[in-house]
């Protein structure tokens, strides 16, 4: 019975977050409003996992774990998702300085990163049995393919999707945002909550990965 709970909360919590984002994609605002949620909410990323975070301390039973952390996702809709959203779907409004290199390219390198970043989500899916958000948390620790260099790839190549769409765009204000903004939110997120819950759910294994593999970018793992 607590199992089918479970999952009901979880298929809840899926489908309003699927509501949110296609919310996003659509509604009308005014630009004072676009702009206070595309760099705002990103701006709120800082204190849901600061908060996260410490309750995440209280207590390092799995199921408390699970939980914090299927929370912690979930409020990282508002501070990512939603914002990512409106930044793709309202970059045309943007004023600014235009960056002068051809579309053309921005977009082979969309193409580029897009692919490296499904690769990630296939490698995690693969070797640690999960998907990157609480629906489904990984049961084994990633450590091969593109794990086995970075224990990051996604986030990474993420990071260069992000700036790949600026390109694409021509709009300089985008790369800005990817750089100044949504860089150190993800990165603080990782460092500071999501190391810590994987930590506990998969114990010295994680921290022998860590030791060996750097966080971001890649290199050969120390032996």
């Amino acid at each position: 019975m607590r199992q089918i709970i479970e999952i009901l909360i979880r298929i809840i919590l899926f489908t309003f977050i699927l509501y949110l984002l296609w919310w996003a994609s659509y509604a009308h605002l005014s630009n004072g409003m676009n702009l206070s949620i595309i760099w705002g909410g990103v701006l709120l990323t800082f204190p849901v996992v600061w908060f996260g975070r410490k309750i995440l301390d209280r207590d390092k039973t799995k199921n408390h774990v699970v939980w914090i952390t299927t929370f912690v996702h979930s409020a990282l809709v508002f501070t990512f998702g939603i914002p990512i959203t409106r930044a793709l779907t309202t970059h045309q409004d943007w004023s600014g300085w235009s960056l002068p290199i051809p579309a053309e390219i921005g977009l082979l390198l969309v193409i580029i990163t897009g692919g490296v970043t499904l690769l990630t989500v296939i490698n995690l899916a693969l070797k640690g049995l999960g998907a990157p958000f609480f629906i489904v948390l990984s049961k084994k620790l990633a450590v091969d393919w593109l794990y086995a260099r970075t224990r990051n790839p996604m986030v990474l190549s993420v990071l260069v999707l992000g700036l790949s769409l600026g390109v694409w765009f021509q709009s300089i204000l985008f790369v800005l945002w990817v750089l100044i903004l949504f860089t150190p939110a993800i990165l603080f997120f990782v460092k500071v909550y999501e190391e810590r819950e994987l930590e506990f759910r998969f114990g010295s294994s994680y921290l022998e990965y860590k030791s060996r593999t750097p966080m971001l970018f890649p290199r050969r793992p120390r032996k």
